[in-house]
Protein backbone atom coordinates (compact mmCIF):
# COMPACT_ATOMS: atom_id res chain seq x y z
CA UNK A 1 0.00 0.00 0.00
CA UNK A 2 1.34 3.41 -0.96
CA UNK A 3 1.92 5.46 2.18
CA UNK A 4 0.66 9.02 2.58
CA UNK A 5 3.56 11.11 3.92
CA UNK A 6 1.34 13.73 5.57
CA UNK A 7 -0.61 10.99 7.35
CA UNK A 8 2.58 9.45 8.73
CA UNK A 9 3.80 12.90 9.75
CA UNK A 10 0.60 13.61 11.68
CA UNK A 11 0.76 10.22 13.39
CA UNK A 12 4.35 10.96 14.38
CA UNK A 13 3.30 14.36 15.69
CA UNK A 14 0.54 12.68 17.74
CA UNK A 15 3.14 10.42 19.39
CA UNK A 16 5.46 13.36 20.10
CA UNK A 17 2.49 15.26 21.52
CA UNK A 18 1.53 12.35 23.78
CA UNK A 19 5.12 12.18 25.02
CA UNK A 20 5.47 15.90 25.74
CA UNK A 21 1.99 16.22 27.28
CA UNK A 22 2.96 13.62 29.89
CA UNK A 23 6.04 15.52 31.05
CA UNK A 24 4.35 17.75 33.66
CA UNK A 25 7.07 20.41 33.97
CA UNK A 26 8.30 20.34 30.38
CA UNK A 27 8.58 23.48 28.29
CA UNK A 28 7.34 22.30 24.91
CA UNK A 29 4.15 20.85 26.40
CA UNK A 30 2.99 24.48 26.54
CA UNK A 31 2.81 24.58 22.73
CA UNK A 32 1.34 21.16 21.94
CA UNK A 33 -2.06 20.66 20.33
CA UNK A 34 -3.82 20.44 23.70
CA UNK A 35 -3.11 24.15 24.31
CA UNK A 36 -4.92 25.32 21.19
CA UNK A 37 -7.96 23.05 20.97
CA UNK A 38 -10.43 21.19 23.16
CA UNK A 39 -8.96 17.90 21.91
CA UNK A 40 -5.39 16.65 22.07
CA UNK A 41 -2.92 14.17 20.60
CA UNK A 42 -4.91 11.17 21.89
CA UNK A 43 -7.85 11.98 19.59
CA UNK A 44 -5.47 12.53 16.70
CA UNK A 45 -3.77 9.17 17.32
CA UNK A 46 -7.07 7.22 17.54
CA UNK A 47 -8.60 8.90 14.48
CA UNK A 48 -5.51 8.30 12.34
CA UNK A 49 -5.29 4.71 13.55
CA UNK A 50 -8.87 4.14 12.46
CA UNK A 51 -8.18 5.78 9.11
CA UNK A 52 -5.23 3.46 8.50
CA UNK A 53 -7.36 0.44 9.45
CA UNK A 54 -9.97 1.43 6.86
CA UNK A 55 -7.40 1.97 4.12
CA UNK A 56 -5.53 -1.26 4.82
CA UNK A 57 -8.71 -3.33 5.07
CA UNK A 58 -9.96 -2.20 1.66
CA UNK A 59 -6.61 -2.95 0.02
CA UNK A 60 -6.17 -6.37 1.64
CA UNK A 61 -9.74 -7.50 1.03
CA UNK A 62 -9.61 -6.41 -2.62
CA UNK A 63 -6.40 -8.35 -3.26
CA UNK A 64 -6.66 -11.39 -0.99
CA UNK A 65 -10.22 -11.62 0.25
CA UNK A 66 -12.14 -10.86 3.42
CA UNK A 67 -10.88 -13.85 5.41
CA UNK A 68 -7.27 -12.74 4.95
CA UNK A 69 -8.19 -9.22 6.09
CA UNK A 70 -9.95 -10.62 9.16
CA UNK A 71 -6.96 -12.77 10.08
CA UNK A 72 -4.63 -9.81 9.60
CA UNK A 73 -6.50 -7.64 12.07
CA UNK A 74 -7.00 -10.42 14.58
CA UNK A 75 -3.22 -10.82 14.50
CA UNK A 76 -2.88 -7.05 14.86
CA UNK A 77 -5.05 -7.10 17.99
CA UNK A 78 -2.70 -9.71 19.49
CA UNK A 79 0.30 -7.54 18.59
CA UNK A 80 -1.25 -4.49 20.29
CA UNK A 81 -2.02 -6.61 23.38
CA UNK A 82 1.60 -7.79 23.49
CA UNK A 83 2.77 -4.19 23.16
CA UNK A 84 0.51 -3.28 26.10
CA UNK A 85 1.95 -6.07 28.28
CA UNK A 86 5.60 -5.53 27.32
CA UNK A 87 5.28 -1.74 27.48
CA UNK A 88 3.65 -1.92 30.92
CA UNK A 89 6.45 -4.19 32.13
CA UNK A 90 9.15 -1.82 30.83
CA UNK A 91 7.30 1.18 32.25
CA UNK A 92 7.22 -0.30 35.76
CA UNK A 93 10.84 -1.49 35.63
CA UNK A 94 12.05 1.89 34.35
CA UNK A 95 10.09 3.69 37.06
CA UNK A 96 11.60 1.41 39.73
CA UNK A 97 15.11 1.97 38.36
CA UNK A 98 14.68 5.75 38.40
CA UNK A 99 13.42 5.70 41.97
CA UNK A 100 16.37 3.49 42.92
CA UNK A 101 18.69 6.26 41.72
CA UNK A 102 16.67 8.91 43.58
CA UNK A 103 15.24 10.29 40.34
CA UNK A 104 11.66 11.22 41.21
CA UNK A 105 9.03 11.48 38.47
CA UNK A 106 5.31 12.12 38.22
CA UNK A 107 4.57 10.93 34.69
CA UNK A 108 3.45 7.52 36.03
CA UNK A 109 1.97 6.36 39.31
CA UNK A 110 4.67 5.33 41.81
CA UNK A 111 2.81 2.16 42.82
CA UNK A 112 3.69 0.41 39.54
CA UNK A 113 7.37 0.48 40.52
CA UNK A 114 6.50 -1.16 43.85
CA UNK A 115 4.18 -3.82 42.46
CA UNK A 116 6.63 -4.98 39.79
CA UNK A 117 9.27 -5.59 42.48
CA UNK A 118 6.97 -7.07 45.15
CA UNK A 119 4.79 -9.24 42.92
CA UNK A 120 6.02 -9.28 39.29
CA UNK A 121 3.80 -12.19 38.19
CA UNK A 122 0.74 -10.59 39.75
CA UNK A 123 1.53 -7.27 38.05
CA UNK A 124 1.92 -8.94 34.64
CA UNK A 125 -1.24 -11.01 35.12
CA UNK A 126 -3.40 -7.99 35.97
CA UNK A 127 -2.05 -6.13 32.93
CA UNK A 128 -2.41 -9.14 30.61
CA UNK A 129 -6.01 -9.64 31.73
CA UNK A 130 -6.53 -5.88 31.28
CA UNK A 131 -7.80 -5.68 34.84
CA UNK A 132 -5.25 -2.87 35.20
CA UNK A 133 -4.09 -0.38 32.58
CA UNK A 134 -1.06 1.63 33.75
CA UNK A 135 -1.38 5.29 32.92
CA UNK A 136 0.38 6.31 29.69
CA UNK A 137 -0.26 2.77 28.38
CA UNK A 138 -4.04 3.02 28.78
CA UNK A 139 -4.51 4.25 25.20
CA UNK A 140 -3.16 0.88 24.05
CA UNK A 141 -5.74 -0.89 26.22
CA UNK A 142 -8.42 1.05 24.38
CA UNK A 143 -6.75 0.21 21.06
CA UNK A 144 -6.69 -3.53 21.86
CA UNK A 145 -10.45 -3.57 22.36
CA UNK A 146 -11.15 -1.54 19.24
CA UNK A 147 -8.85 -3.55 16.96
CA UNK A 148 -10.22 -6.83 18.33
CA UNK A 149 -13.70 -5.91 17.03
CA UNK A 150 -12.48 -4.94 13.54
CA UNK A 151 -12.84 -8.43 11.92
CA UNK A 152 -16.58 -8.24 12.69
CA UNK A 153 -17.40 -4.54 12.70
CA UNK A 154 -15.68 -3.51 9.46
CA UNK A 155 -17.49 -6.09 7.23
CA UNK A 156 -20.74 -4.93 8.86
CA UNK A 157 -19.82 -1.30 8.18
CA UNK A 158 -18.95 -2.01 4.55
CA UNK A 159 -22.29 -3.70 3.94
CA UNK A 160 -24.55 -1.45 6.07
CA UNK A 161 -22.68 1.86 6.50
CA UNK A 162 -25.63 3.95 7.70
CA UNK A 163 -26.84 1.29 10.12
CA UNK A 164 -23.27 0.91 11.44
CA UNK A 165 -23.13 4.66 12.03
CA UNK A 166 -26.46 4.59 13.88
CA UNK A 167 -25.30 1.72 16.11
CA UNK A 168 -21.99 3.49 16.83
CA UNK A 169 -23.82 6.70 17.77
CA UNK A 170 -26.21 4.77 20.02
CA UNK A 171 -23.33 3.03 21.82
CA UNK A 172 -21.55 6.39 22.20
CA UNK A 173 -24.70 7.93 23.70
CA UNK A 174 -24.83 5.27 26.42
CA UNK A 175 -21.05 5.08 26.81
CA UNK A 176 -20.84 5.95 30.52
CA UNK A 177 -23.31 3.36 31.89
CA UNK A 178 -21.86 0.72 29.54
CA UNK A 179 -18.31 1.45 30.68
CA UNK A 180 -19.37 1.12 34.32
CA UNK A 181 -20.11 -2.57 33.63
CA UNK A 182 -16.45 -3.35 32.84
CA UNK A 183 -14.63 -4.82 35.89
CA UNK A 184 -11.49 -2.86 36.59
CA UNK A 185 -8.71 -2.20 39.08
CA UNK A 186 -9.43 1.54 39.04
CA UNK A 187 -11.53 3.08 41.83
CA UNK A 188 -13.68 4.72 39.15
CA UNK A 189 -16.07 2.79 36.88
CA UNK A 190 -14.67 0.96 33.87
CA UNK A 191 -11.66 1.88 31.76
CA UNK A 192 -10.20 5.39 31.93
CA UNK A 193 -10.45 5.71 28.14
CA UNK A 194 -14.08 4.67 27.75
CA UNK A 195 -14.10 2.26 24.77
CA UNK A 196 -17.84 2.75 24.22
CA UNK A 197 -17.25 6.48 23.72
CA UNK A 198 -13.97 6.41 21.82
CA UNK A 199 -15.20 3.73 19.41
CA UNK A 200 -17.19 6.42 17.58
CA UNK A 201 -14.04 8.39 16.76
CA UNK A 202 -12.13 5.24 15.79
CA UNK A 203 -14.85 3.96 13.47
CA UNK A 204 -15.31 7.44 12.03
CA UNK A 205 -11.66 7.13 11.03
CA UNK A 206 -12.25 3.62 9.66
CA UNK A 207 -15.13 4.95 7.58
CA UNK A 208 -13.00 7.80 6.26
CA UNK A 209 -10.33 5.35 5.19
CA UNK A 210 -12.69 2.75 3.74
CA UNK A 211 -15.07 5.14 1.93
CA UNK A 212 -12.52 7.87 1.21
CA UNK A 213 -13.21 8.27 -2.51
CA UNK A 214 -16.99 8.13 -2.21
CA UNK A 215 -17.06 10.46 0.78
CA UNK A 216 -14.81 13.07 -0.77
CA UNK A 217 -16.70 13.10 -4.08
CA UNK A 218 -20.00 13.58 -2.21
CA UNK A 219 -18.65 16.22 0.19
CA UNK A 220 -16.73 18.11 -2.50
CA UNK A 221 -20.03 19.53 -3.78
CA UNK A 222 -20.42 21.35 -0.44
CA UNK A 223 -16.72 22.01 0.14
CA UNK A 224 -16.97 25.76 0.65
CA UNK A 225 -19.81 25.53 3.17
CA UNK A 226 -18.11 22.68 5.06
CA UNK A 227 -14.85 24.61 5.17
CA UNK A 228 -16.51 27.66 6.70
CA UNK A 229 -18.37 25.52 9.26
CA UNK A 230 -15.10 23.72 10.11
CA UNK A 231 -13.27 27.03 10.52
CA UNK A 232 -15.95 28.32 12.92
CA UNK A 233 -15.80 25.11 14.98
CA UNK A 234 -12.00 25.20 15.16
CA UNK A 235 -12.04 28.88 16.13
CA UNK A 236 -14.60 28.16 18.87
CA UNK A 237 -12.37 25.34 20.12
CA UNK A 238 -9.35 27.67 20.03
CA UNK A 239 -11.26 30.34 21.98
CA UNK A 240 -12.10 27.85 24.74
CA UNK A 241 -8.47 26.71 24.94
CA UNK A 242 -7.06 30.26 25.05
CA UNK A 243 -9.59 31.26 27.70
CA UNK A 244 -8.34 28.41 29.86
CA UNK A 245 -4.75 29.54 29.39
CA UNK A 246 -5.54 33.13 30.45
CA UNK A 247 -6.77 31.91 33.82
CA UNK A 248 -8.86 33.66 36.52
CA UNK A 249 -9.10 37.01 34.69
CA UNK A 250 -11.02 35.27 31.89
CA UNK A 251 -13.28 33.29 34.23
CA UNK A 252 -16.51 35.25 33.45
CA UNK A 253 -16.02 34.66 29.73
CA UNK A 254 -15.10 31.02 30.40
CA UNK A 255 -18.37 30.57 32.31
CA UNK A 256 -20.26 32.16 29.42
CA UNK A 257 -18.64 29.72 26.98
CA UNK A 258 -19.35 26.81 29.32
CA UNK A 259 -23.02 27.77 29.21
CA UNK A 260 -22.85 27.19 25.45
CA UNK A 261 -20.77 24.02 25.23
CA UNK A 262 -21.40 22.40 28.64
CA UNK A 263 -18.88 20.17 30.42
CA UNK A 264 -16.06 18.74 28.29
CA UNK A 265 -15.24 15.15 29.18
CA UNK A 266 -12.16 13.63 27.54
CA UNK A 267 -12.52 10.12 28.95
CA UNK A 268 -15.91 9.36 27.42
CA UNK A 269 -15.22 11.58 24.39
CA UNK A 270 -17.92 14.23 24.61
CA UNK A 271 -19.51 15.71 21.52
CA UNK A 272 -17.50 18.93 21.36
CA UNK A 273 -14.15 17.11 21.34
CA UNK A 274 -15.46 14.74 18.68
CA UNK A 275 -16.85 17.49 16.43
CA UNK A 276 -13.72 19.61 16.87
CA UNK A 277 -11.29 16.89 15.77
CA UNK A 278 -13.52 16.03 12.79
CA UNK A 279 -13.69 19.70 11.78
CA UNK A 280 -9.91 20.01 12.02
CA UNK A 281 -9.57 16.83 9.94
CA UNK A 282 -11.64 18.36 7.16
CA UNK A 283 -9.41 21.44 7.07
CA UNK A 284 -6.27 19.27 6.95
CA UNK A 285 -7.69 17.03 4.22
CA UNK A 286 -9.07 19.78 1.98
CA UNK A 287 -7.98 23.45 2.09
CA UNK A 288 -4.74 22.80 3.98
CA UNK A 289 -3.76 19.61 2.15
CA UNK A 290 -1.05 21.29 0.01
CA UNK A 291 0.50 22.92 3.08
CA UNK A 292 0.65 19.62 4.96
CA UNK A 293 2.07 17.84 1.92
CA UNK A 294 4.80 20.50 1.81
CA UNK A 295 5.53 20.11 5.54
CA UNK A 296 5.76 16.33 5.14
CA UNK A 297 8.52 16.84 2.54
CA UNK A 298 10.69 18.93 4.90
CA UNK A 299 13.37 17.46 7.18
CA UNK A 300 11.30 17.71 10.39
CA UNK A 301 8.27 16.39 8.50
CA UNK A 302 10.19 13.33 7.30
CA UNK A 303 11.49 12.74 10.84
CA UNK A 304 7.96 12.88 12.25
CA UNK A 305 6.78 10.55 9.48
CA UNK A 306 9.44 8.05 10.46
CA UNK A 307 8.19 8.17 14.05
CA UNK A 308 4.66 7.61 12.77
CA UNK A 309 5.71 4.61 10.70
CA UNK A 310 7.33 3.11 13.80
CA UNK A 311 3.85 2.16 15.00
CA UNK A 312 3.65 0.27 18.29
CA UNK A 313 7.41 0.46 18.83
CA UNK A 314 7.26 4.26 18.60
CA UNK A 315 4.33 4.37 21.02
CA UNK A 316 6.12 2.33 23.70
CA UNK A 317 9.31 4.36 23.14
CA UNK A 318 7.44 7.66 23.53
CA UNK A 319 5.97 6.46 26.86
CA UNK A 320 9.37 5.40 28.24
CA UNK A 321 11.04 8.60 27.06
CA UNK A 322 8.34 10.72 28.68
CA UNK A 323 9.16 9.08 32.04
CA UNK A 324 12.91 9.65 31.55
CA UNK A 325 12.34 13.23 30.42
CA UNK A 326 10.08 13.92 33.40
CA UNK A 327 12.70 12.57 35.83
CA UNK A 328 15.45 14.65 34.19
CA UNK A 329 13.27 17.76 34.24
CA UNK A 330 12.65 17.46 37.97
CA UNK A 331 16.35 17.83 38.77
CA UNK A 332 16.75 20.89 36.54
CA UNK A 333 17.61 24.10 38.45
CA UNK A 334 15.17 26.94 39.00
CA UNK A 335 14.91 30.11 36.93
CA UNK A 336 16.24 30.79 33.46
CA UNK A 337 18.85 28.03 33.63
CA UNK A 338 16.16 25.52 34.50
CA UNK A 339 13.98 26.72 31.63
CA UNK A 340 16.84 26.21 29.17
CA UNK A 341 17.65 22.82 30.70
CA UNK A 342 14.04 21.60 30.45
CA UNK A 343 13.80 22.88 26.90
CA UNK A 344 16.95 20.94 26.08
CA UNK A 345 15.45 17.83 27.68
CA UNK A 346 12.29 18.19 25.58
CA UNK A 347 14.37 18.48 22.41
CA UNK A 348 16.53 15.53 23.47
CA UNK A 349 13.61 13.14 24.08
CA UNK A 350 12.06 14.17 20.75
CA UNK A 351 15.30 13.48 18.88
CA UNK A 352 15.74 10.24 20.86
CA UNK A 353 12.24 9.14 19.84
CA UNK A 354 13.07 9.78 16.18
CA UNK A 355 16.41 7.93 16.53
CA UNK A 356 14.68 4.95 18.17
CA UNK A 357 12.01 4.82 15.46
CA UNK A 358 14.57 5.20 12.66
CA UNK A 359 16.66 2.39 14.13
CA UNK A 360 13.60 0.18 14.46
CA UNK A 361 12.53 0.84 10.88
CA UNK A 362 16.00 -0.23 9.70
CA UNK A 363 16.24 -3.25 11.99
CA UNK A 364 16.51 -5.74 9.11
CA UNK A 365 19.59 -3.93 7.81
CA UNK A 366 21.52 -3.73 11.09
CA UNK A 367 20.39 -7.15 12.28
CA UNK A 368 21.54 -8.58 8.96
CA UNK A 369 24.95 -6.94 9.36
CA UNK A 370 25.24 -8.18 12.91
Amino acid sequence: MKRIAALDMLRGYALVGIMLDHMPIGVLRQVTLANFAVFDAAELFVLLSGFLVGMVWIKVEARKGRWVAQKRFFKRAVQVWLALVIGSLLLALLSALLFEFQLNHKAVWFQYSRWIMENPLGYLATVALMWMQPNLMDVLALYVLLIATVPVTVPFMLRFPWLALAVSLLVWWFAEPLNALIPNQRPGPGLLFNPFGWQLLFFAGVGMGAFRDRMMSALARHARLLTWVAVLIVLFSLTIAITRMIGPSAKPFALFLRGIHGPIDKWSLDGLRLISILAASWLVAMPLAPAFAWMAATGPGRALAEIGRGGLFSFVACVLLSIIGDAMGMIAPEGARGFVARLGIDIWVTVALWAAAATWMRREVWLGRK
